[in-house]
């Protein structure tokens, strides 16, 4: 099976910010590489969320994988065995730092 290439290109208020590629992996994950929509079964955990540009399936529990998903800013070993990682960034490094420059309540 072909691991194929996907991507986002993501905007701020309208203006182009950057180009994102990933790679998935349909050959460990066919399930969470190819689901747009309906929620699916659990897949294999083989796979680790090692460090930043992981791509993982969100899931709120037991068989509950739908179209959510994270991109991963560093290691995070807690989310293995929890949720299922389906691809990795194809930059392979960090081009532009983006960070939350203030936060509160309102």
């Amino acid at each position: 099976m072909v691991n194929p290439i996907v991507f986002f290109d993501i905007a701020v208020n309208s203006e182009p910010l950057d180009h994102v590629s990933f790679k998935l992996f349909a050959n460990k994950v066919p399930k969470s590489r190819s689901n747009y929509g309906e929620k699916l079964e659990d897949e294999y955990f083989i796979l680790k969320h090692t460090g930043p540009g992981i791509l993982s399936m969100a899931d709120a529990g037991p068989n509950t994988n739908s179209s959510q998903f994270l991109i991963c800013s560093a290691k995070i070993e807690w989310l293995d065995g929890k949720h299922a990682v389906f691809g990795k960034s194809r930059n392979g490094k960090t081009v532009k730092k983006i960070t939350i420059a203030d936060c509160g309540q309102i």
